[in-house]
């Protein structure tokens, strides 16, 4: 849900609700070398060229246009660098993060300095903090221990001060504070017990609030100039994952909401706050509404884009058409608008293509008119030259008739006649993404490439509750963990194999967070479906993900409970206890790896625990591998690297895939191999080497 529009923090997503996997080969093609098919096959690409550190990522340009800002390593840990927008030669690291790297930043309107983000070993204890561009100087605005910090918004009429939403009085709720960037001094602006979020304007006033129905639904209420509370709008359950605020223009008399009600697909609307009208803006029969192009002088939005299998922009205002025009010529993939200066004379545009890296380009409009773009860089160099693959949108369909928007990836090399089916079938991989209430889009994934190079089919569905695809789709999903979330991917399973693509004797589901809970299903609901599993940070007892839930999302457990299950009632434990793994430890047949953060707030280290325990004490064999300093997921490279050397290894063996040797990966990580290291090819070796058992 979105309950305020403020510019974004960028984040760098290495592993969070959804995938993070990783790995790499032998017999390595260096980055630059041609592409070539050597002896008949395509040559492994290393895990670090696909899961190290990128050369730059999350580029952004300072409101005045003079500096380009981006993440790149310092020691191999992840900084904010800043060069002068017209010499990336000058470049120099802003700070000095030695362990997790930052993964969101954004610039403020002072132009002088930057705001980021950070946590302690992945525990989403948010803290905010100021550097200044000139000297390095940082200051941590919000020093509290425990404490989620959140940027409620940024304005260009306040420079020097943020909006911060902090939970240190009340863990369940988030008072809104005034800080100033420079001084660190904080103003109590909204004390909050009872509201899920807000909605401000560009003069910091609170507009609008949300709160959560018994029904599980929203009520939004609207705040006068005193401060008096009236009803807004009701939002029924059913529409509550698709209908948002998105946020007012400049004026504050317009505010754009994305709307489900009295429909199927999210529509963008734009309500003129004094009368109630709304005016339909944009819409599309087969997706929501999602990202916008927004003015920055106005925050009027231009464009909004619908992704179905590939982004799709619908302009909304004529004057920037010629430049999404020219700009579709400038390069292939799909095109994404990082950032805009103040005045609207720079861009930083950037194109997602599915086989090699982003290719980035600072996009000059003098007067305001359209320009030229300078290429300036690609965000992984050690993807250029490599032997990648396409990844093909597919459409399947359910059992039951729905649309399943999918995406394939097959070895390079394979497709000997039809696109998209390999000359034989293959070993698969069914990657599934997390969430539950997130999607799967076209473009470079890193485990497809990663997998496909070991010669592997990667199949991702976006099964029933999965988002972007209109809220009968997403709604489809209630109440349907285990069960027709489930038969989605049974039935995307079935349809590779009939297509000739799978080998339906050597098929493993793989998948972080709900991913990983959904490998768990897949091995203890259907178990002779699957070869093995890989089960990444992913629940076991729907009961106790949901009794160890994070404080603040306390406001939206109704949401859990309609769309889930109520774990507060007899009933609702008994019937979420059928759906959990846990209860069915005993079904499990085929081999299964375990990845998890000892810090994750989300899906609690007992999660893993409880079922490697239970599969100890019935003699099932499991690998296991803790990481003490993640959360949910793994973002330091090192880590990251070393569960997926393990996770290779794991799947040739049960596969018969290829593998790069685990070498020194493992050793170089924080792991702990607390169970079944002798189950994975060359893995007490390398716990030998210096990881550390348990």
């Amino acid at each position: 849900m979105t309950f305020k529009r403020v510019r974004k923090p960028v984040m760098l997503m290495s592993a969070a609700i959804g995938l993070c996997l990783s790995g790499v080969g032998m017999n390595v093609t260096l980055a630059g070398e041609p592409a070539a098919i050597k002896d008949g096959a395509t040559p492994l690409i290393p895990r670090a060229s696909i899961f190290g550190n990128p050369d730059r990522a999350g580029s952004q340009l300072s409101h005045d246009g003079k500096w380009i800002s981006y993440l790149a390593p310092v020691n191999g840990v992840l900084n904010v660098w800043v060069a002068p927008a017209d010499d990336l030669a000058k470049a120099s690291a802003i700070t000095s993060d030695k362990k997790r790297g930052i993964r969101q930043y954004f610039w403020a309107y002072t132009n002088d300095q930057i705001i980021y983000l950070q946590d302690q070993g992945g525990d989403e204890n948010w803290r905010i903090y100021s550097v200044n561009v000139a000297d390095n100087a940082v200051k941590d605005l919000t020093p509290m221990e425990g404490v989620a910090a959140q940027v409620q918004a940024t304005s260009a009429e306040f420079p020097d001060e943020i909006l911060v939403s902090l939970n240190n009085r009340n863990p369940q709720y988030h008072d809104v504070h005034r800080v100033n960037i420079r001084t660190g001094e904080m103003k109590l602006v909204k004390q909050n017990d009872e509201y899920a979020g807000f909605v401000t304007d560009e003069q910091y006033n609170i507009r609008f609030a949300a709160k959560q129905n018994s029904d599980g639904g929203m009520q939004w209420v609207k705040f006068s100039a005193d401060g008096t509370a009236e009803p807004f709008e009701t939002v029924g359950m059913e529409d509550s994952l698709t209908t948002s605020i998105n946020g007012f223009d400049k004026s504050g008399r317009t505010v754009y909401m994305v709307d489900s009600r009295g429909r199927d697909t999210a529509g963008l609307f734009a309500r003129d706050v004094a009368t109630n009208k709304s005016t339909l803006l944009a819409e599309d029969a087969r997706a929501d509404a999602g990202a916008t192009i927004v003015r920055p002088s106005d925050n009027k939005i231009q464009a909004v884009g619908f992704n179905y299998e590939r982004t799709e922009w619908k302009v909304l205002d004529s004057s920037i058409q010629p430049d999404l025009d020219y700009l579709k010529t400038v390069a292939d993939g799909d095109l994404a608008i990082a950032s805009r200066t103040l005045d609207d004379s720079r861009w930083l545009v950037g194109y997602v293509m599915d086989n090699g890296p982003t290719r980035v380009y600072l996009y000059d409009r003098p007067g305001g008119k359209p320009g030229q773009a300078k290429f300036l860089y690609t965000n992984r160099t050690s993807l250029e030259g490599l032997p990648l693959a396409k990844m093909h949108p597919v459409t399947i369909k359910s059992r039951d008739g729905l649309n399943l928007v999918s995406f394939l990836t097959l070895p390079l090399g394979s497709e000997k006649g039809t696109l998209g089916r390999p000359d034989k079938p293959l070993p698969m991989v069914l990657l599934v993404h997390g969430g539950p209430w997130a999607r799967d889009t076209w473009g470079y994934n890193p485990y497809h490439q990663w997998l496909a190079n070991r010669g592997y089919a990667v199949l991702s569905v976006n099964f029933r509750g999965s988002t972007g695809l209109g809220k009968n789709f997403l709604n489809a999903g209630n109440l349907e963990w285990a069960a027709a979330m489930h038969n989605d991917l049974l039935d995307a399973t079935a349809w590779a194999v009939k297509q000739g693509i799978a080998d339906k004797s050597k098929v493993a589901i793989m998948g972080g967070s709900y991913g990983g809970y959904a490998t768990l299903v897949g091995l203890t609901f259907t178990p002779g479906e699957f070869a093995c599993g890989v089960d990444i940070v992913g629940p076991s007892n729907i009961v106790t993900l949901l009794e160890t839930i994070p404080p603040y999302w306390a406001p939206l457990v109704e949401q859990f409970k309609k769309r889930v299950g109520d774990h507060t009632t007899e009933a609702g434990r008994a019937f979420l206890e059928s759906r959990s793994p846990l209860t069915f430890v005993d079904r499990i047949e085929k081999p299964l790896l375990i990845g998890q953060g000892a810090n994750d707030p989300r899906v609690k280290q007992r999660e893993a625990d409880q079922i490697v325990a239970a599969m100890q004490g019935k003699g099932l064999p499991v690998t296991y591998v803790l990481f003490p300093d993640e959360g949910h997921g793994f973002a330091r490279p090192e880590n990251s690297m070393s569960f997926n050397a393990v996770t290779e290894s794991f799947l040739a063996r049960h596969l018969g895939g290829r593998a790069e040797p685990i070498g020194g990966d493992v050793a170089k990580s924080t792991a702990e191999v607390r169970a079944g290291a002798d189950q994975v090819p060359g893995l007490a070796e390398a716990v030998g080497g210096g990881a550390k058992p348990k």
